[in-house]
């Protein structure tokens, strides 16, 4: 067996709603599952998600506009100063740059501030408005953030600032008192898309100030959509397909930089290259020093600084990696030493020299390694504080359960999955008490085991071209329509091998029914030894197609594998058998010995592990049950080998069946051979065989070994009496059969059991455990043709 690293779930799809939407759209099977899983469960809502065009909603639905447009046109129209304050994260920078360009191109009078995370922390602050207001700005503009700002709010109000808040993160019980409040989700909001990111709600205030769809703006709101992790779908699904447009194309000298940096190909631009290259840039300029460099890179108009600052970018994302790569070994070293999973369901941990602008991404690490809501605190003595971030699992609301603590959290914010929160550092145990408290009552063992959510189960020859080609249409993919990924399931394998100069990558080719897939899995090289050739495995991805040299065929990034069946690997043969710890898995480990003489050999670190069984009875009391079994030495009988594991489930067998010495290769003497023997013995009369023996048996091409078995056969039948190496026959014994002869029996035991079990091939050793273990009608057909 292998397991799976997480529990697959596949959903369920209607396939009467799924086949509608074949035969109403004319797509394929494959596409119609994956929209019924999505909910788009209808003809209209299908085709618009696929085909549909612009459907931006009217701006002026969002609650507080209206006054906010007024009152930005009333600032330009005055030269008032205008200051859009921003987030320091890819949603705010993009954010900060869509409403800086709109202002810009309307002829206000503007400007932005960004607040340093390590200074200021999260959000509005009064000692920034008050700034604010010695430099003569009369309009405050908030950017994704804002929502949580009452008491920033109230010091606006008493300074004289009209302050403008846009935002998207959930809202509190008590709302900022601020001129206009634009967020899709306020309460009384009727606004038709509630899931915009803070970029969303720029580009919305935008789309407001230039009466009508601001198409110039898509490049950079896209960054903030894809980054911030809001649903796909609805006004961010057309902000996401068109900005991937705009960005394949784009302009912008900024954008163009730090994509000729980071090393893409702006024609092969799509989500990812915002995930996993745009945003991580653009978050550590934010986490290590101030956002502001990564505003500028977006609306520089000089090539020449674009390239600085897109270097410079590069250089702190790789400080960022660094960084984070060793917070995260101390956070995991902590959890296992102080917090561990067995008696915390959610984490809360910290350290004072924790760098606070990454440890966002090291509570993601935590999560990812012990799937366990994680919040990770960077602590300052010096002013009594820790400030953090969290990320959370399926079935544990944290901004829920983040909210019942508010008296402990005098500034907290952010979704059911992610938030970001202030506290004293005296009160980071009673969090940590009371949020665990709530997990025991909302979080069972189940939710605690990671999960994979498949999109749909397939055949091989459900994968073609044609098919995978379709899927593009789904694209751009995120939240609410992630990447499909598949399940593939009991297939053959036709060939496995590790690749990549580490050999920590896996290509493998499977076959079902005449249909083949190839699969490539990253990370995934180590597998290569835990499965069977003979296996049938099943295996998860993502589909693609892979295009080389003009060929194209369908493919699979795999990210995970399993085998459900008991496995066999054959070792016979290996002069070096005692290596078990790198070759045999850890868990439920169980080594056999069959003979005594070689317990003494195995390492003295696995003597626990290790079991002597002589008799049948120490075989059949074995408990074998999901383990990993390694047959060390040949038994005595085949029976010692079918008691131990008939009925028993072991996850895997390892064979080494070490043996000194093999009778298989020494001459089995047939009848004929015993006959001649006999007759030379009558014959010559008595022979001394220490003398003549050798002689003998070169003379019939025989080995000493055979002239001397013969002898013993014929004294255990009282053919002949062998007295001081000399060997007379007895010519009055009566007739018997050899295989009255305890030796005879004993060699041709032995010589069929190393036939059977030593020197048998891989398939016929595999069908006789087979049979042993799961008495399958198919093994015991294939266990006659040989036995």
């Amino acid at each position: 067996m292998l397991k799976s690293k997480t529990n697959w779930i596949v959903r369920k799809t209607d396939h009467k709603l799924a086949q509608m939407l074949v035969n109403e759209l004319k797509i394929t099977p494959l596409v119609a599952s994956l929209l019924v899983n999505r909910g788009l469960d209808t003809v209209d809502s299908a085709r618009y998600f696929l085909f549909g065009k612009d459907g931006f909603h009217d701006p002026y639905l969002l609650i507080g506009m209206e006054t906010a447009v007024e009152r930005i046109k009333e600032a330009i129209d005055k030269q008032e100063p205008i200051l859009i304050f921003g987030d320091y994260d890819a949603d705010g920078v993009s954010s900060t740059s869509v409403l800086m360009i709109t202002l810009r191109d309307l002829g206000a009078n503007v400007q932005f501030y960004i607040p340093n995370r390590f200074r200021e922390g999260y959000g509005p602050n009064e000692s920034a408005f008050r700034q604010a207001a010695e430099n003569g700005i009369k309009l405050i503009i908030t950017v994704d953030t804002g929502i949580a700002a009452v008491h920033e709010a109230a010091v606006a109000k008493e300074l004289g600032l009209d302050l403008i808040i846009t935002d998207h993160h959930e809202p509190g019980p008590v709302l900022p008192e601020a001129l206009a409040i634009i967020h899709p989700k306020l309460p009384d909001s009727t606004y038709p898309f509630r899931e915009l990111a803070g970029v969303g709600v720029a580009f919305k205030l935008a789309h407001a100030l230039y009466g009508e769809v601001p198409d110039h703006l898509f490049e950079i709101a896209v960054i903030g959509t894809i980054a911030d992790l809001v649903s796909l779908k609805g006004e961010n699904r057309l902000i996401a397909k068109k900005g991937l447009e705009k960005l394949r194309v784009t302009q912008n000298i900024g954008l163009r930089a730090i994509l000729k940096v980071a090393g893409v190909d702006l024609k092969a631009v799509n989500e990812e290259t915002i995930g996993f290259t745009i945003a991580p840039r653009i978050n550590a300029v934010g986490r290590l020093e101030d956002a502001d460099l990564a505003v500028h890179l977006l609306l520089t108009e000089d090539p020449e600084e674009a390239q600085s600052l897109a270097e410079e970018m590069d250089a702190l994302n790789k400080t960022r990696q660094e960084i984070v790569n060793t917070i995260t070994a101390e956070a995991i070293a902590e959890v296992e030493k102080n917090y561990p999973i067995e008696t915390n369901k959610v984490l809360v941990i910290g350290k004072e020299a924790w760098n606070p602008g990454v440890i966002g991404i090291v509570a993601s690490r935590l999560v990812e390694k012990f799937y366990r809501p994680t919040i990770v605190l960077n602590f300052d003595p010096d002013k009594g504080v820790a400030k953090g971030s969290a990320r959370s699992i399926l079935g544990y609301d944290l901004f829920k359960n983040l909210s019942t603590c508010r008296e402990l959290l005098p500034h907290f914010g952010g979704h059911p999955m992610a938030a970001g929160m202030t506290l004293k550092l005296e009160d980071v145990a009673e969090l940590r008490e009371r949020l665990n408290r709530l997990a025991d009552e909302q979080l069972t063992d189940e939710h605690l085991i990671p999960l994979t959510q498949l999109d749909e189960k397939l055949h091989l020859q459900d994968i073609s071209l044609s098919s995978l080609d379709e899927l593009s249409l789904l694209a751009p993919f995120g939240m609410d329509n992630p990447k499909p990924k598949v399940l593939i399931d009991n297939v053959a394998i036709t060939s496995m091998r590790k690749i990549g100069s580490g050999q920590n990558h896996l290509k493998v080719l499977v076959n079902e029914e005449g249909s083949t897939l190839d699969g490539v899995g990253f990370g995934l090289g180590a597998l290569a030894d835990q499965i069977s050739p003979v296996s049938k495995i099943s295996l998860i991805g993502e589909l693609s197609i892979n295009e080389w040299n003009n060929n194209r065929k369908p493919q699979i990034f795999i990210h995970d594998m399993a085998v459900h069946s008991w496995q066999l690997f054959d070792l016979r043969g290996q002069k070096r058998a005692n290596h078990f710890q790198t070759i045999v898995p850890a868990e439920n480990r169980k080594i056999i010995i069959f003979n005594q003489e070689h317990l003494e050999k195995i390492n003295p670190e696995l003597r626990s592990e290790t079991i002597l069984i002589q008799t049948i009875e120490d075989a059949k009391a074995f408990d074998g049950l999901g383990a990993n079994i390694a047959l060390v030495d040949f038994p005595p009988t085949k029976d010692h080998v079918k008691e131990l594991v008939a009925g028993k489930e072991p996850a895997r067998i390892y064979t080494y069946f070490y043996k000194e010495a093999s009778d298989y290769f020494s001459t089995l003497p047939t009848r004929d051979h015993f006959k001649w023997f006999y007759a030379f013995l009558l014959k010559k009369g008595p022979i001394d065989l220490k003398l003549h023996g050798e002689t003998i048996a070169k003379h019939r091409g025989w080995s000493q070994e055979t002239i001397k078995f013969m002898s013993k056969v014929f004294s255990e039948l009282d053919f002949v009496t062998i007295n001081n190496g000399f060997i007379t026959l007895n010519t009055g014994a009566p007739k018997r059969d050899l295989t009255d002869s305890q030796t005879y029996q004993t060699k041709q035991a032995q010589y069929a059991l190393e036939r059977e079990l030593l020197f048998s091939s891989f398939q016929e050793l595999k069908g006789w455990f087979d049979q042993v273990i799961q008495g399958s009608v198919e093994s015991e057909e294939a266990i006659k043709e040989w036995i």
